[in-house]
């Protein structure tokens, strides 16, 4: 029986090529995105969970309250894992993690840059369980001077030799390698080609509690509630970061003691890092749990709507099967065997579909992965696991599309339709248009969130961030010329294309910069104590020129000023943060370690970070620190400026390669994940509108076959095309309105909650739902139109031919 009911489906399927094909391919669509969506959710899920002990890794982090908000630190200070092992049985390992930035190193006549260094404890290889294919994790980096390195990066400096025992060195040290590691796994919140021993660099620095410098995790005993343990360590901060804070600051134990309720160690579980922490201060850039949301009921929304257009394709083809369900019921078939019958002509076609989709994401997977930027294989796709679970949801999606034209084509009574009487069933059917209106609700929305998400995008982009980024060429690596650095800048200079350059590692959009507690030294006994966080760039005279930051109050630092050694630039948050009542020129800052500063200029506030994030307190201060060198160019050609720039650099660097970036390009970078999101968005607002819209082709076939003869009268007597067009139109074109004044609330709620994610945002102007609308009615009108048109031009007596 089973194997008739699929065999007449195929007849069927094969038979009405045009209906087949529409269904086939919406559902493929539809399919093919919850692969895809399906597999980037999944990917993201995945992180961090292939450490053995996953689920008993925590990280520690700071919450840090201050200028009325609170700041999260994901590093702590080098002192505090060993010292929460040391208080608390229930922590049975700690391992640290510190960025190494950016080495040369060398082996015997090649030299690379390293860009992806760690530094590590002992025990974290073992902690994370990252095999070694040479050598062993629990004790390959036991010994100071070891090094680590990845079997990618093993080939490029040794070729095909064995690299254990071989020595590469940095800046003259050596190091020697004592284990290679395939990779890190794509889904991790931390990646390194080297990891080298921190073992001395650790031990040797003085064991403080109250400065952020070190990635630590702790290792619980199993059973253990982390709530209940960090409930604990506020008794650490009372114990050991009141008493150093009071010592680097110079202010007394009661001021000291505010820490207690200010500065908070919490603790995070390693599998939640990529998804619920969005500090400024990552390793990496990490996901967000928001968009697994969103993309995830966008998975699901697409489905049914390809749902949704099979079962109104259907029941619009229903006129043409209606006397073969009369002669099947006439014949002795039971009401239950039509369902089967028709349900199995549904799942059928799901298969099918399933199968094209898995096609199409053999063919789309590189360029999901480059728009996603992710690194998902073809293979995740062919696991027993998941195609087990993507023919399990083909199946379903082919009960849930066929479910009601079974049940609807079934119910057909055997007397009306063999008389011709189908035509008398109602018009308008409610469940029908609600579908239409789910669908247009859908893409109306997606086509508004699209709109606010490129408008949050420009925003960003385009507002005014308090410096010049056009034509600013930054060369790298800088630091590696040691002093030739200074000379290699004058040497730059002496081109006319160079408007001005500065040396400094810190610049804005690339997150590089120091941070310290700092508080403004009162004038009289009872003035504000307010102490803050704030960020620190160290700069030459000519940083600001170069990049065309402005003062609100001061000078800038100059030569002619011996004591601007000991002076200070801040911006004028950190002005209004402090506390400073009146001129805050010639005001002493103390920060931590006791160190005091005057401020000799106050900069107009620039944007460092991304919009997401509010400007924070920032202190320049004069020194050498070496890194990079910041030149403002003039120039059409940048390619022969670029090329002489390279030739200077040849000129002082022993082997270090050229390297440069532009400041513009490193603005663009900080809004890639804001990027994708728009064209992601883009792509489902397209795909969800084509699936719309052959849901109202299939709902407009089906009114127009029910109203045909209707149409024929109206033409004979006397009705235009026009007139033919607005009575076939309206009532679809009213759904698609009630489907837009549904959306606008929907929209408005879920775009404001995601703008609140960024400090700086655009506001939803109202011109945003009326273009979305607009053009959701143009989509749909077009849609119409093939078959309204057709209807209206149609020759009344082969529609009245049977009368």
């Amino acid at each position: 029986m089973i194997r008739n009911y699929f065999k007449i489906a195929w007849r069927n399927l094969v038979k009405n090529k045009a209906f087949s094909f529409i269904n086939v391919f919406g559902l493929s669509v539809g399919l093919t995105c919850f692969m895809f969506i399906a597999a980037y959710v999944y990917n993201e899920l995945s992180y961090d969970r292939y450490a053995d002990n996953a689920e008993h890794i925590y990280r520690v982090g700071i919450h840090l309250d201050a200028n009325g908000s609170t700041t999260d630190f994901p590093m702590v200070d080098v002192a505090v894992g060993e010292g929460i092992k040391d208080a608390f049985p229930e922590v049975t390992a700690f391992t640290r993690y510190q960025n190494g930035g950016r080495l040369f190193g060398r082996y015997n006549d090649k030299q690379f840059k390293e860009e992806k260094v760690a530094f590590l404890d002992a025990n974290f290889l073992s902690t994370f369980s990252i095999p070694l294919t040479e050598g062993d994790q629990r004790t390959a980096l036991n010994e100071p001077n070891s090094i680590v390195i990845s079997r990618a990066t093993a080939i490029r400096y040794f070729d095909k030799e064995p690299a254990l025992g071989k020595t590469i060195s940095f800046e003259h040290e050596g190091y020697k390698v004592t284990g290679v590691f395939d990779k890190i796994p794509d889904n991790s919140h931390f990646h390194f080609d080297m990891a080298l021993s921190a073992t001395v660099r650790n031990d040797s620095r003085r064991q403080t509690w109250s400065n952020v410098s070190h990635m630590t995790y702790l290792l619980l005993r199993p059973g253990t509630d982390a709530k209940q343990l960090e409930a604990k360590l506020p008794q650490l901060v009372a114990k050991y970061v009141v008493p150093e804070i009071q010592q680097d600051m110079g202010i007394s134990l009661a001021e000291a003691q505010k820490s207690v309720n200010t500065f908070r160690f919490y603790l995070q579980p390693l599998t939640d890092i990529h998804l619920h922490s969005n500090t400024k201060f990552e390793l990496e850039p990490n996901g967000d749990i928001n968009y697994l949301y969103v993309f995830g009921a966008l998975a699901v929304f697409i489905l049914l709507l390809a749902c949704v257009n099979f079962t109104n394709l259907s029941t619009a083809s229903a006129g043409k099967r209606s006397k073969e369900v009369g002669i099947r019921k006439v014949m002795g078939s039971l009401k239950g065997q039509l369902v089967a019958q028709f349900l199995s002509e549904s799942i059928l076609m799901s298969l099918f579909a399933t199968v094209i989709a898995l096609a199409i994401v053999y063919a789309l997977l590189p360029a999901f992965n480059e728009l996603a930027g992710k690194n998902i294989q073809i293979g995740f796709f062919l696991q027993p696991t998941t195609l087990l679970v993507a023919f399990g949801v083909s199946l379903l999606t082919g009960i849930v599309a066929g479910i009601y034209p079974s049940f609807f084509l079934s119910a057909f009574k055997p007397i009306k339709v063999l008389k011709g009487a189908l035509s008398a069933q109602p018009r308008r059917s409610l469940l029908r248009g609600s579908l239409v209106v789910f669908q247009f609700v859908v893409s109306t929305a997606l086509i508004m969130a699209t709109i606010i998400v490129y408008r949050q995008l420009n925003f960003m982009q385009n507002q005014k961030l308090g410096y010049d980024k056009e034509q600013v060429l930054i060369v790298n690596d800088s630091y590696a010329l040691g002093n030739n650095e200074t000379a290699f800048r004058q040497q730059l200079l002496k081109d006319s294309r160079v408007v001005n350059a500065t040396i400094s590692w810190s610049a804005p959009a690339n997150g590089r910069m120091d941070g310290t507690q700092i508080f403004v030294k009162p004038l009289q006994q009872n003035d504000p104590h307010n102490e803050i966080q704030a960020g620190i760039y160290r700069v030459d005279y000519d940083y600001l020129p170069t990049l065309g930051m402005k003062l609100a109050a001061g000078r800038n630092f100059s030569p002619d000023f011996p004591s601007d050694s000991s002076g200070v630039l801040v911006n004028e948050t950190a002005v209004k943060e402090l506390g400073i009542n009146g001129n805050p020129i010639g005001r002493t800052i103390v920060r931590s370690g006791r160190k005091e500063f005057t401020i000799v200029g106050v900069v107009k506030d620039f944007h460092f970070t991304t919009a997401k994030q509010k400007i924070a307190p920032l202190m320049m201060l004069m020194g050498r620190n070496g890194g990079s060198v910041i030149t403002k160019i003039k120039t059409t050609d940048i390619k022969t400026l670029v090329a002489d720039m390279k030739k200077s650099w040849e000129s002082f660097s022993s082997g270090i390669p050229f390297s440069y970036t532009f400041l513009d390009e490193r603005f663009a970078a900080q809004y890639a994940a804001e990027e994708k999101s728009g064209k992601l968005f883009t792509l489902f607002a397209i795909i969800s509108v084509v699936i719309a819209c052959l849901g109202l082709f299939g709902l407009v076939a089906y009114t127009i076959e029910q109203r045909t003869k209707e149409i024929g009268i109206r033409k004979v007597l006397g009705a235009s095309v026009q007139q033919v067009l607005v009575l076939v139109s309206k009532e679809f074109l009213y759904l698609v309105v009630i489907a837009f004044v549904i959306a606008i609330p929907a929209t408005w709620w879920i775009m404001s909650k995601w703008l609140q994610d960024f400090a700086y945002r655009t506001n939803i102007s109202w011109w945003v739902f009326g273009a979305a609308g607009i053009m959701a009615l143009l989509i749909a009108a077009v849609t119409i139109s093939f078959q309204a048109v057709k209807a209206a031009l149609m020759n009344p007596v082969k529609s009245l031919r049977s009368e």
